[in-house]
């Protein structure tokens, strides 16, 4: 079941990019090739590279590949690992959960307000962020349970976030 989650998380993430490529292409076609700039095309690709970035954060990158500063990490023993493993998802996790409201919040609120052209639901253009928010707690909940049963505290195996 994970797999096929992770699968599909894949295809939307990489059906984003793509279509945030190709409208770029007929920005860019449309532009210099014609010398008629499409503002719906601008508009668009903000909003696919919103989506593209917050999707692939949330649930495309996979931990280990998230950018880390582990000097300290590789200097400690396993039990200072663990602790920090834990407190560091504490606060990345427990931050998430704590804003995640006001997040929703204010999100929803954006709904009455669209974009310029395109007219598209402000509350669907960052609604990404709120999914983000999610997968955080999501995440951090996973490290601190894997850091108590001991796993992923090797020095070359960095966990969350």
């Amino acid at each position: 079941m994970a797999r096929w989650l992770q699968g599909f998380a894949n295809a939307i993430g990489g059906g984003l990019f793509l279509t945030l490529f190709i409208v770029f292409i007929v920005q860019i076609t449309a532009r210099f090739g014609f010398k008629l700039p499409l503002p719906w095309t601008d508009e668009l690709a903000v909003i696919l590279y919103i989506w593209v970035i917050l999707w692939a954060a949330a649930f495309v990158v996979p931990t280990r590949e998230h950018v880390v500063f582990d000097l300290v990490w590789n200097s400690v023993g396993r039990r200072a690992r663990q602790a920090m493993q834990i407190a560091g998802n504490l606060m990345i996790g427990g931050l998430a959960l704590v804003g995640l409201p006001a997040s929703w919040d204010y999100v929803h609120f954006m709904a009455r307000e669209g974009t310029p052209v395109l007219e598209v639901p402000l509350m669907w253009v960052y609604l990404p962020f709120v999914l983000l928010m999610v997968a955080l707690v999501l995440r951090s909940a996973w490290a601190i349970w894997n850091a108590v049963r001991g796993i992923g505290l090797d020095a070359t195996e960095l966990g969350t976030p």
